[in-house]
């Protein structure tokens, strides 16, 4: 018989007969890998076990061990169980699609009556009837039309239009369920059977619009998480619980930040305090940029589309623009424009205006720009997702010789700026061309290779994320760590051949000739408005002294020491502190625990005693005992604490 030999991760190579799978090639190895394998990884691309292997290719087992296996399982939980569970209580709801997330997954699907949070307990009940049968998964492969006629025979009008709006004319994945019978479109894999399905948990019910359009129907999203063990399930469900509990928009309500209402969807309405924060953060980000050698501009917010066609975005990213028409009095037109959602083809004109020398590069930019993007109103979150926003953002126009030391440069500047705001962790993630991309192949393989060199050359660890690369060039995203593990991607910088080219930017070269500039896309907070919603979470809204909207409030505990309150009061608004004075005729507890709500840093009770002595008391936000000083010394101290960290 004819055999096939395939790679092991650890180099060795492993001879099959020709037709073996990926469960063949795991019971060869030995059965206890076997008994965990979840499916392979062929030349970098996972599939079945049940999939045949191929000569001279390179080989991995998934095991439930690993986060790909992990992954797996969420996949084969919410498109096998979940769905499955769905049609069982709800026969003739139309099932969507089911993909993961982090740390889970959701389900989308169109049911005849309304489906609430309190439905939830009874579809895990369904679900766990489901998993008691451990049923096998087979896959067969379908042409189109055959696809088609299956989910039309079950009047599965999502799956169909899926099918038909393929590309593809074959090998459609369809995954059966033996003991229920229960079918479902998916590219895969899946597990090869229920019974390695580990601990699961539904956890809420929202509404989403089919592919994300407004006009198509709005369905039903059922979301869960899915871990190996009940202690991996029960410990990511106590770190939800504490996230609950420090959700901005909790914290923005009770600390009178900000608020969010229909007549703007997607805009945040900044109340004092929560304006005061944003001034502190850009003040801090300006200063820094400044020093690192960036020149701050300000561009339109709208602009004609025909930058918008020049740029590319009028073809790439359009369905994310807002677009706005206008007559002009001058000419019997109308002018099309749009708001920016981005600030990259203005700085681009700025660069235009007179004749650059390879002398002045690297020219740097910054703008706090005001963007807007559409985001479908299912999506948005609070301050995470918003349809307007100022970044930090930042252009460099620069020679290829320069991108290393541009990219060493902008990571110096990020670290820093992420330690002085309290993140001593991130990582690093390459990201790759995707699909829907402007620039040639060629141009695409030296910027990416020019991005991979400069943080090779770095020493830095970094992970590669296939295809989610920005449609005009690759990106390093930096992904930070906050206080409850969770992973946010914040910073990112853009290697751009493509974007001056279309502009016609130059530079005289050291030849006299002229060249085109690369542009580094980069921005280090990404958007303020997300940066904020990130630091109130991790710092419970207890935020450091030097970006509290209230540093400290002087509160009197008899009206005998209103006066003293004043004065003291007075003294630390002269000395650029943020303070309140609080002289209601109430009592001290009762102001203490109210300005402790709203997370001020200091509160200061004053009475008879501090007027005699010229003392103060003050309590932290945190602890439940009094400090006496003398009112001179809390100002000198609470001062040095107030400073930002560039001062």
């Amino acid at each position: 018989m004819e055999n096939i030999k395939v790679t092991l991760p650890d180099g060795s190579v492993k001879e099959l007969p020709k037709g073996s799978t990926g469960l063949d090639l795991a019971l060869s190895i030995g059965p206890g890998l076997a008994k965990d394998a979840v499916a392979v990884e062929v030349n970098n691309v996972q599939k079945d076990l049940s999939d045949l292997l191929e000569d001279k290719s390179t080989v991995s087992i998934i095991t439930t061990k690993s986060n790909e296996g992990l992954e797996i399982m969420r996949h084969t939980l919410t498109a096998q169980v979940l769905a499955s569970a769905i049609k069982n209580l709800y026969p003739d709801a139309k099932l969507a699609i089911g993909p993961t997330i982090e740390d889970g997954f959701y389900y989308d699907f169109l049911p005849t009556k309304p489906v609430s949070i309190d439905d939830l307990p009874k579809i895990e009940q369904e679900m766990i009837k489901i998993l008691k049968d451990k049923s096998a998964i087979d896959k067969t492969y379908h042409s189109k039309e055959e696809a088609i006629s299956l989910f039309d025979d079950q009047d599965e009008i999502f799956k169909t239009e899926i099918i038909s709006s393929s590309e593809q004319n074959d090998n459609f994945q369809i995954y059966t369920q033996h003991t229920s019978g229960f079918i479902d479109l998916c590219k895969g894999p899946h597990l090869p059977n229920l019974d390695l399905i580990g601990e699961f948990k539904l956890t809420k019910v929202s509404g989403a619009y089919w592919r994300g359009d407004s006009s198509k129907p709005m369905l039903t999203r059922i979301y869960g998480t899915a871990w190996r063990t009940k202690k991996e399930l029960n410990a990511y469900l106590e770190r939800l619980e504490k996230a609950e509990l420090v959700d901005h928009r909790k914290l923005g309500k009770e600390m009178d930040l900000f608020h969010f209402q229909e007549e703007a969807p997607g805009m945040v309405f900044w109340h004092p305090k929560g304006w005061t924060i944003y001034t502190q953060l850009q003040y801090y980000v300006r200063e820094m940029q400044k020093r690192a050698g960036y020149r701050e501009v300000n561009t339109p917010e709208v602009v004609d589309r025909k930058l918008w066609e020049t740029s590319g975005h009028w073809d790439k990213y359009r369905e994310n623009m807002f677009i706005t028409e206008i007559d002009e009095e001058h000419a019997n037109e109308k002018r099309t424009n749009a708001l920016k959602p981005m600030n990259c083809p203005n700085h681009v004109q700025i660069y235009n205006q007179g004749i650059k020398s390879y002398r002045d590069l690297p020219f740097r930019l910054s703008e706090f720009g005001k963007c807007h993007r559409y985001e479908a109103s299912g999506t948005m979150h609070g301050l995470m997702r918003v349809r307007g926003f100022a970044q930090d953002d930042g252009h460099i126009f620069c020679t290829e010789d320069q991108i290393e030391s541009e990219t060493k440069g902008f990571i110096d500047l990020l670290s820093s700026m992420y330690k002085d705001l309290g993140f001593t962790e991130f990582k690093i993630k390459l990201s790759t061309r995707p699909e829907k991309r402007i620039g040639t192949d060629a141009s695409w393989d030296k910027a990416e290779k020019a991005l991979q060199d400069a943080i090779e050359k770095l020493k830095l660890e970094y992970f590669i994320d296939e295809g989610d690369g920005a449609f005009y060039g690759p990106k390093l995203d930096f992904v930070l760590t906050d206080a409850i593990g969770r992973k946010w991607q914040c910073g990112t910088l853009q290697v751009d051949f493509n974007l001056p080219g279309r502009f016609d930017s130059t530079f005289i070269g050291e030849d006299g000739a002229k060249h085109t500039p690369v542009l580094l896309h980069r921005a280090a907070l990404g958007s303020f408005e997300r940066f904020i919603g990130i630091l109130l979470e991790n710092y419970e809204g207890k935020l450091p002294v030097w970006l509290a909207p209230t540093q400290t409030v002087i509160a009197s505990i008899t009206d005998e020491a209103n006066e003293y309150a004043q004065q003291l009061h007075e003294k630390l608004i002269n000395t650029g502190i943020r303070s309140e004075l609080d002289v209601r005729n109430e009592q001290i507890s009762y102001k203490v625990r109210e300005h402790s709500l709203l997370k001020v840093p200091y509160i200061v009770a004053v009475g008879k005693k501090e007027i005699t002595d010229n003392l103060v008391s003050v309590r932290k936000l945190g602890t439940d005992k009094n400090e006496v000083l003398s009112a001179d010394k809390f100002i000198e101290n609470l001062s040095l604490e107030s400073h930002n960290p560039l001062q």
